[in-house]
């Protein structure tokens, strides 16, 4: 019976292809699932063999750990280089969707805390 060895939901199309090409070149036979069409399922990439699914498990982990790493280290390099929106800018930028979300954020908490309030 095949396994389940990733569920796709929130995995961005570049993460989803570099693990179908570490399972490629370890020769792990897997297929992958479809996303449902209304949005009920994200799709998969399931194991045929669940012997395989401890060694791919390994892999995938090795893996998320070094795209980690290099995640990390992007981000950190964009930050230094100053190519990273700050708030400030976001705020000269846009401001009329800052102050939007700012008002749709204080009108929920107000919701949230006016039951507390008035006791």
């Amino acid at each position: 019976m095949a396994r389940l060895l990733m569920n796709l939901r929130g995995v961005g199309d570049d993460e989803a292809e570099e693990v179908r090409a570490l399972l490629e070149a370890h020769r792990i036979d897997y297929y992958e699932t479809p996303p449902n069409r209304w949005g009920i399922s994200q799709g998969g990439i399931w194991l045929r063999d669940p012997g395989e699914l401890a060694e791919a498990r390994r892999l995938l982990a090795g893996y998320q750990e070094e795209r980690g790493r290099r995640v990390r280290a992007e981000h950190e390099a964009q930050r230094r280089s100053g190519e990273l929106e700050t708030v400030a800018q976001r705020l000269v930028r846009a401001p009329v969707r800052v102050l939007l979300y700012l008002a749709l954020a204080a009108t929920v908490l107000a919701l949230t805390l006016l039951p507390f309030l008035g006791l």
